[in-house]
């Protein structure tokens, strides 16, 4: 829709109306300030759920893999067999002997329950990136050096160098029944992924030493295989899955976090309908502001039109008027919402430190700090929507201005 020079004057003239008509320009002020409040909280909350599920599962994929194989009886005995099988497996990145244990650790008097993870060399060397203190080159097999998380850190009172001491309760027998098994390893490294749960639970050792420890021989719990799309790893795993029928089963993280997934993307959807409506009630306050300038400016459009101005051209300059506030509003949203998430760290913490209350507990949100990840095409989606509201809004007030009868009007001027 393009303006002539005539048509553009006279919609800027409207869109700041004089000093006898300030309660329009009061309504379409909160007609743009209602757009940009909606547009920002869409890009805010969109950002924020697409950032929590993306870390989330780039975290426990970080240390779960795609999927894992895990034998009936929860020892997978020909486990190398297996592993060279997966590995050659078209679409497979990555193979590894996995064992995980929920045993119970002590230090000083406090005890914790702690999930004991065996890793290869290998994975070990992948928490790196995650390591607060310590080194992870001191896990070797024998060594007895473990890294633990820094939340069991600090709930456990350990530091680097301190001893803990793991128990198994399934230890020897003897005479006087089975007694514990209770080893001291060193804390040889700290380190945090990110997720509470993972932080306060895990403790990593060398594979070798999580087999001495639970007294299982050269076998393992399970392997864990990471693929080239995590969200076809059921399809890429289908042949392994045939072949290992009746001896192990596979699962996939969809399958492992499925309630928790499920619940993100139906949040996901519920938040995004809640606040398209504040966007929709935004464009009821430009559909009213514009009803009121026509009505203000019946007398004004019927001299245009006497003056040779023609329906299309009065159709323009309301539509236009109205669309230049939604327009004014998605854009101004769209740079709120992209400061807040800048800034949403520092934000959080100011209200916390305002409210004295804790907005963010990790032991709640998984993740230790407020996540975002925007995606252009849902921005793109928001901005059009927002637009289109915007327009449709500006249809009937337009439509009632352009069909005004400039001699019904002034015939009693």
């Amino acid at each position: 829709m393009i303006l002539s020079p005539f048509e553009w004057t006279i919609a800027k003239r409207y869109m700041l109306p004089g000093k006898g008509e300030a309660f329009i320009a009061l309504v379409a002020g909160i007609s743009l300030v209602a757009v940009m409040l909606g547009v920002a909280a869409l890009v805010i909350v969109m950002s924020v759920m697409n950032g929590f599920r993306a870390e989330l599962l780039d975290k426990i994929v970080g240390l779960n893999g795609h999927a894992i194989i895990q034998a009936y009886g929860g020892r997978l005995e020909n486990w190398q067999d297996v592993l060279k099988e997966v590995r050659k497996t078209p679409g497979v990145v990555r193979a590894s002997p996995l064992i995980e244990q929920p045993l119970l650790v002590t230090f000083n008097g406090r005890v914790e329950g702690v999930l004991v993870r065996g890793n290869t060399q290998q994975d070990i060397n992948r928490l790196e990136s995650q390591k607060v203190s310590g080194s992870l080159a001191q896990l070797r097999p024998g060594a007895s050096k473990v890294a633990i998380g820094a939340r069991l850190a600090e709930n456990l009172g350990a530091r680097i160098g301190d001893t803990i001491t793991i128990i198994n309760p399934a230890g020897r027998a003897t005479p006087f029944g089975t007694v514990p098994r209770q080893i001291g390893y060193e804390v040889g490294a700290i380190f945090e992924v990110g997720v509470y749960d993972y932080d306060e639970k895990f403790v990593i050792m060398p594979m070798q030493d999580a087999q001495t420890l639970l007294l299982i021989g050269d076998t393992v719990g399970m392997i864990e295989v990471k693929t080239v799309d995590a969200d076809k790893v059921t399809e890429i795993l289908a042949p392994v899955q045939r072949q290992l029928a009746g001896v192990a089963v596979i699962s996939d993280w969809k399958t492992i976090n499925a309630s928790l997934f499920e619940a993100l993307a139906v949040e996901r959807v519920a938040m995004f309908v809640v606040l398209s409506i504040i966007v929709l009630v935004a464009v009821f306050n430009i559909l009213s502001s514009l009803i009121m300038l026509v009505r203000a400016k019946t007398r004004d459009i019927a001299i245009l039109r006497t003056m040779g101005a023609t329906r299309t051209s009065m159709l323009k300059i309301f539509v236009t008027t109205g669309f230049v506030i939604g327009a004014m509003g998605t854009l101004a949203g769209l740079v709120l919402g992209f400061v807040f998430l800048f800034f949403r760290q520092s934000i959080v913490r100011g209200i916390e430190i305002i409210t004295g209350q804790n907005l963010w507990d990790p032991s709640i949100r998984f993740l230790t700090e407020l996540p975002s990840r925007t995606d252009p095409g849902e921005v793109i989606g928001i901005s059009v929507m927002a637009l289109v509201f915007s327009f449709v809004a500006t249809l009937y007030p337009a439509f009632r201005a352009a069909n005004t009868d400039p001699v019904q009007v002034l015939r009693y001027e």
